[in-house]
């Protein structure tokens, strides 16, 4: 294992935080594209558990050989649903089809508290120079 960041997180910007810092720290460096995919994901995510499943009630991520891997834990039982079969602009279920396209995989697990839903985010790594610039 490359690197983890387990941290408590209250909020999708201190999720992507850790994320960006994980990844700015791995050698050979992330490129740019995989950064920013990492990023929305794991901010889609958190924002999920806040805003459906009764709040966030964990947050990890670590590098694993090429690929990044983000586990986000809330308080509800209920699976994730997309805007299929809804109309036309129903709020909410379009963030899930774009979790499960720019991800390898989705484990969802049944905790005594809630669920677990973990991601593996490919990654592809930089030739060489800056990924993004830092938040100012």
């Amino acid at each position: 294992m490359a690197g983890t960041q387990q941290a408590t997180v209250c909020e999708a910007a201190e999720a992507r935080d850790q994320v960006q810092e994980l990844l700015s720290a791995h050698r050979p460096a992330i490129d740019e594209i995989s950064m920013i995919d990492a990023l929305l994901v794991t901010s889609e995510l958190v924002t999920n558990a806040q805003r459906h499943g009764d709040g966030l009630s964990g947050f990890s991520a670590w590098i694993v050989a090429d690929r990044l891997e983000v586990t986000v834990a809330d308080r509800s039982r209920r699976q994730p649903v997309t805007a299929v079969g809804r109309e036309k602009f129903a709020v909410g279920g379009y963030g899930w089809p774009m979790i499960q396209q720019l991800t390898a995989c989705v484990i969802i697990i049944p905790t005594s508290g809630g669920k677990a839903i973990t991601v593996s985010i490919p990654l592809t790594f930089a030739s060489a120079g800056p990924l993004m610039p830092s938040p100012v």
